[in-house]
């Protein structure tokens, strides 16, 4: 805003009046705080006791696809039999690619559509209707989220990647037919499953992986979001802990290039 500066009375004005302005602080806005979601954990101690712990973390891709792989209800084959994954607890005996393998991990959050931290990453799940991969494989029908790989043995993948498997993200089988993608209109519990080191192993016959960072490049110039990252993973002590990934993984372009191949 511009004022002319007042004048005395009885003085005579030689030069103009010049105008000035009054310079009008700008309010400091202060940074968005990240949206958040709360992560709950089960492990296995040093001492084979099960822990748990519930933590509020940032509503971000590495942390939202380590929790969202498989629904409730999600069948997992134990030692004692198949075994839905809410009921999965550490210490059991699964049985994987590598012979049985104690669970030391069980992640899960809830997915709250319409939530704040949902508008933001909206999870999507992926129903795959049964025998589509092959007889049995899912058997019953399977609902996966998009944390989820599953284990693809395509004919082209020597020729074009070196290796006869690899890890495909669910989502990229999406073909509105037999895995179709959907958008929950009611909470849905969504869990992973960690082991030690990277496994393979199979729900409602389907070959998937255990949960597996990967290289976690996205967070380590930020050591604070690291080590909340890790918090949640207490029965491992640094990011190497993780081990070596199982299967080379595919991203979503490169499998696309491998079936237009």
């Amino acid at each position: 805003m511009s004022y002319s500066r007042p004048v005395a009375p009885g003085t005579a004005c030689t030069t103009p009046a010049r105008a000035w302005t009054v310079r009008r602080k700008s309010a400091h806005t202060p940074p968005p705080l990240p949206l958040l979601r709360r992560y709950e954990v089960m492990w296995l101690d040093q001492d084979a006791q099960i822990q748990e712990l519930a933590r509020m973390g940032p509503a971000a891709p590495l942390f939202h696809d380590a929790f969202t792989a498989f629904a409730r209800g999600s069948l997992v084959p134990t030692e004692e039999g198949p075994v839905a994954v809410e009921d999965l607890l550490p210490g059991m005996m699964i049985r994987t690619s590598d012979g049985l393998q104690p669970l030391m991990w069980k992640g899960g959050i809830s997915v709250r559509p319409g939530s704040d931290a949902d508008r933001v990453l909206p999870s999507r799940l992926y129903r795959i209707t049964a025998d589509r991969f092959g007889l049995g494989r899912p058997m019953p029908d399977l609902v996966l989220g998009p944390g989820a790989r599953i284990v693809d043995r395509s004919p082209g993948l020597r020729a074009a990647f070196g290796t006869p498997t690899a890890l495909v993200p669910i989502a990229s089988h999406s073909d509105g037919t037999s895995v179709i993608e959907m958008t929950p209109i009611a909470p849905v519990q969504m869990f992973h499953l960690g082991f030690r080191g990277h496994r393979l192993f199979t729900v409602n016959g389907v070959e998937v992986e255990s949960c597996h960072p990967g290289q976690i490049e996205t967070v380590r110039h930020n050591p604070e979001l690291l080590s909340l990252f890790l918090s949640l993973f207490p029965h491992v002590r640094s990011s190497s802990d993780f081990g070596r990934l199982a299967l080379p993984r595919l991203t979503p372009d490169e499998f696309e290039e491998l079936q237009a191949a």
